[in-house]
């Protein structure tokens, strides 16, 4: 009977940093004394197409290629696909298990786990919602693009516009004349940013930029107002269109004269970049944003699938897509990077460039050169509208989600509706937009971007790992062991 008393009391004490496995899993769904019971995903493949659409974003199609071709090109792959396999697979596979165990959002579900490492979650959330409210400038972008692209010429084509700066505008590429930009960057700069001098000087408002962004955030609205039911049809389409429009410019790009050029240029091994400490970090960091570990999304999506989903398989989908997405966009771009370099003469080098630029500088003036442009060019920038809604629409559901568990009674007796909640939400995340699209809201987006989520990813998932194999992962071992040995000792007696 001591023994009885004496484990019960050990048990009891180190419960209180570890959720209970056993009676989560008995009972699955919330009881009726709590909050309503959590919706679920209609299908698996709805959640499978959420993960992918969240994962495979635009990171993939500029990040992605500027990184392997400046860190080695083939030989980038080796550390690449070491952090898949070492981090990227076992991390998406852990918030996974989290989410889809716990049923609730990274905040709670941490909490669940671990009360001491419940910042670790409200850290993701605060991320996600930072994260949320700059990414949609860039579908704002991708819309001023999308409506300029419907014409007779491409704007970006010529140099005789309002907005050109005389004698240093080039039609092409400028290549070693530094005092000539092309015609695409003076675009860029000067007729979609109107680019102030400095972060100093905001400016006022881009007034079409600012319309843009609003019809952005209208329609991320439609698409999740209602939840997983209505996110859950919409990225039926938009995760799966984008493969098409890549294919298509594969197939497109790989026929056009100097197209090999710039693929070997992004393939080609420098094996002495693998001794470079910063190469392996590229690597790390590229995993990490791409597949969206440590954001909270994973955990959120999870949460909304039945207890008894096969998250391995679904893990090791998603992870293998993106990875194949990178690939795939990699070959498209520097396929066409390299049919510039021959139309303008220069090296590969002096076209290819990181960040926004090689999707809203170097790309438009690659479509204004290929045949049919009329089509391929308006087909572009609705792609990446659908990369970036698929990743925006996980993102804004962190927030959403960590709201409802926390405070949902609350909410829901003054907003009346979850609905309401939504629009809250993406008006929030609308306000604190509207720096971005400012004439100097270029230099905010980019100092958003580079501190945003890089090394602290990194630092989340870490205690992330801390949290669930050894805070919880050991106290679970010692109560099971604890309980074994009372059994043999009961026996006994």
């Amino acid at each position: 009977m001591e023994i009885s008393a004496r484990n019960s009391k050990m048990s009891s004490d180190k419960r209180d940093c570890a959720l209970k496995p056993l009676d989560l899993k008995v009972t699955g769904e919330k009881s009726e004394e709590s909050e309503p019971q959590r919706p679920t995903w209609s299908s698996r493949l709805e959640f499978i197409l959420a993960s992918v659409g969240y994962a495979v974003g635009l990171g993939n199609v500029w990040r992605f290629p500027y990184l392997c071709y400046s860190s080695g090109g083939g030989a980038f792959m080796i550390p690449y696909f070491t952090m898949v396999i070492l981090c990227g697979i076992p991390l998406l596979f852990m918030e996974f298990a989290i989410g889809q165990y716990t049923r609730l959002g990274p905040v709670h579900a941490l909490a669940k786990i671990c009360p001491l490492l419940k910042g670790v979650g409200l850290a993701t959330v605060v991320i996600s919602f930072v994260f949320s409210t700059y990414y949609n400038v860039l579908m704002s972008w991708a819309f001023y693009y999308l409506y300029n692209s419907f014409g007779a010429s491409l704007p970006w084509m010529s140099c005789n516009n309002t907005w050109n700066a005389v004698g240093n505008c080039s039609s092409g590429f400028p290549g070693n004349n530094t005092h000539l930009q092309s015609a695409s960057q003076q675009f860029f700069d000067h007729r979609l940013l109107e680019k102030s001098s400095g972060i100093e000087e905001a400016g006022g408002l881009r007034w079409e930029l600012f319309g843009f962004l609003i019809l952005s955030w209208v329609i991320v609205y439609l698409c999740i107002f209602k939840g997983v039911k209505s996110t859950g049809k919409v990225v039926y389409f938009t995760a799966i269109f984008p493969y098409f429009i890549l294919f298509a410019l594969l197939i497109n790009n790989v026929q056009l004269p100097g197209a090999k050029n710039g693929i070997l240029y992004f393939v080609t091994p420098v094996w002495s970049k693998l001794f470079e400490v910063k190469v392996w970090v590229n690597a790390a960091a590229q995993v990490f944003n791409s597949i969206g570990i440590a954001f909270g999304s994973m955990i959120s999506m999870a949460s909304y699938n039945k207890f008894n989903n096969n998250i391995l398989r679904d893990a090791l989908i998603v992870s293998v897509t993106n990875s194949f997405t990178s690939i795939l966009a990699g070959f498209v771009i520097f396929s066409a990077i390299g049919y510039m370099a021959h139309i303008h003469n220069l090296p590969v080098d002096n076209i290819a460039t990181d960040g926004p630029g090689l999707v809203f500088v170097v790309y438009p003036e690659v479509l204004s050169t290929m045949p049919v442009f009329q089509m391929w060019a308006p087909l572009f920038f609705f792609m990446l509208l659908c990369l970036g809604l698929d990743s925006q629409f996980a993102t804004v559901e962190v927030a959403i989600t960590f709201i409802k568990d926390e405070f949902g009674r609350e909410v829901l007796r003054f907003l009346k509706r979850e609905e309401l909640l939504t629009l809250v939400v993406c008006f929030l995340c609308f306000l604190l937009g509207l720096p971005h699209v400012t004439k100097g809201g270029i230099y905010i987006f980019q100092l958003m971007d580079h501190y945003t989520a890089v090394v602290s990813l990194i630092i989340l998932a870490f205690f992330e790992v801390v949290a669930v194999c050894w805070i919880f992962g050991k106290i679970h071992i010692k109560l099971i062991n604890t309980d074994v040995l009372f059994m043999v000792k009961a026996l006994d007696l």
